[in-house]
């Protein structure tokens, strides 16, 4: 039975033993997510258990998914895992008090430059309004990355209007065009942020290459890769609010 019968076949009488096969069939994209995840939160989370809250996604996901609409199951289940996986990281609170209250200074200064000047903020004003060296900023940079990373995912996997879209416009026309302007409102924001700041939200999350990847191929530390990418989380947070 090729793929695509067997959903159709699943879709129509939920056999359990159907089930099952195409949980076995789709374990390693859970796997592939998780690990992806894990690059981040390592020092904070077990990889198993990433793999057990993506699960809990594939399942939702392979229940929920019509093989009439005109999407493949990957695409359609790759935003369910992950979305199931930060919402269990999101409820077990491992981000220390400290940390969560170094973000939000950090976030707020770069908000009010945001505002105040129309534009993103330079590492030297977000010093200056902490009242901070270059230096020690880059070191709160580093220390607040994990928690920046999932702020900003949750914020996009939790909106309502930005989703995978289902490839079927007629069936939906106004939520189709909906996320399609929202898609291309973000890549002109990404179009504001500094050169080696789009490279690295380009990488990361389009190309979704590895720390150690982009670092090779920026030629810079793993360390500097994950400054860059909390400060550009930072503005496009800043940004994304007029928008989400």
């Amino acid at each position: 039975m090729n793929n695509s019968n067997l959903w159709e076949k699943y879709h129509k009488t939920r056999d359990k033993m159907i089930k099952d096969q195409l949980i076995r069939e789709n374990i390693e994209l859970v796997k592939i997510i998780a690990g992806r995840l894990f690059s981040t939160y390592k020092n904070n989370i077990e990889f198993d258990d990433l793999v057990s809250y993506g699960i809990f996604g594939l399942l939702d996901a392979i229940d929920k998914f019509d093989p009439l609409r005109n999407v493949k199951f990957e695409t359609y289940a790759y935003i369910r895992i992950k979305g199931a996986i930060i919402d269990q990281i999101r409820l077990i609170d491992w981000v220390p008090r400290s940390v969560r209250q170094k973000y939000k200074r950090v976030e707020e200064a770069y908000n009010s430059i945001e505002i105040s000047c129309g534009r993103s903020a330079s590492d030297e004003e977000v010093a200056e309004i902490l009242g901070i060296k270059i230096n020690d900023l880059n070191e709160i940079l580093s220390e607040i990355h994990s928690y920046s990373v999932i702020s900003l995912e949750e914020k996009i996997t939790n909106n309502p209007n930005f989703t995978i879209v289902d490839g079927d416009s007629k069936k939906d026309p106004e939520k189709s065009f909906e996320q399609e302007e929202i898609k291309i409102i973000i890549k002109q924001v990404l179009k504001e942020l500094p050169e080696k700041e789009q490279k690295v939200i380009s990488l990361y999350y389009y190309s979704e290459m590895t720390y150690k990847e982009i670092s090779l191929v920026m030629g810079v530390s793993e360390s500097r890769i994950s400054q860059i990418h909390t400060k550009a989380i930072m503005k496009l947070r800043s940004k994304l609010e007029k928008i989400f």
